[in-house]
């Protein structure tokens, strides 16, 4: 029987060969590369809170400003003079070329002050309740306005000027004759009537304005045009 034998240095060889690929095959991998970073810049509009303006007592809003009529009074002043507190009247007429002026006589009858601005809304009416004659007055704008405070008992006037109804053409004016005058005070939706006989124009064409009315006024009554 024949008997081989290998170097013992060919065998010390061969191991450490084997052990080197064991511990390449068996070492850690490497780590994958690390993907890049991206920055992003993100701009964010932040939402205008919206102001609200205060229209009550509790301070609760709708956003909408709340518009404050010229004249209307302040704290602790006088409020406006109702229709109900007022005696309404017509003074003496006092012509002039083209017409005639009329004071419209304003009373405080109540107990309290009250406050009158602006122009009473003024017109010729078929009677109490009825319907209007032609137009109604013309406010005077080159007047200026102010606001009138009246004390139980007292007493405003605004100029009220008829104009000549005569002085427009027949076929335009459609001449009538009123027997009523239906006026609101300043401000007010409760109109009062009074009786007010004159030559009017039916017609509400343009250009056929038979009346005219100035601011109210305060002190004594006075029947001097404008």
């Amino acid at each position: 029987m024949t008997s081989l034998r290998v170097p013992r240095r060919l065998i010390t060889a061969a191991v450490l060969a084997g052990t080197a690929l064991l511990a390449t095959a068996c070492g850690p991998s490497a780590p994958p590369a690390a993907a890049p970073t991206v920055t992003k810049t993100v701009t964010v509009t932040p939402t205008p809170t919206p102001t609200l303006t205060p229209t009550g007592p509790t301070g609760s809003g709708t956003g909408s400003p709340t518009p404050t009529k010229s004249g209307s009074p302040g704290p602790g002043e006088p409020g406006a003079c109702s229709t109900s507190a007022l005696h309404l009247s017509i003074g003496t007429g006092n012509g002039a070329a083209g017409g005639v002026y009329y004071p419209i006589v304003f009373t405080n009858t109540s107990g309290s002050p009250c406050t009158l601005f602006g122009f009473p809304g003024v017109s010729f009416a078929t009677g109490i309740g009825g319907s209007r004659i032609g137009h109604a007055a013309t406010r005077n704008s080159d007047a200026p306005r102010r606001t009138v405070t009246l004390a139980p008992g007292g007493v405003a006037h605004a100029t009220l000027q008829v104009v000549q109804a005569l002085n427009f053409p027949p076929d335009k004016c459609q001449l009538t004759t009123a027997h009523w005058l239906k006026i609101y005070p300043p401000n007010q939706t409760q109109p009062v009537y009074l009786n007010f006989t004159a030559k009017a124009c039916k017609s509400s064409a343009n250009g056929i304005r038979v009346l005219n009315v100035a601011p109210v006024r305060p002190g004594a009554v006075d029947s001097s045009p404008g």
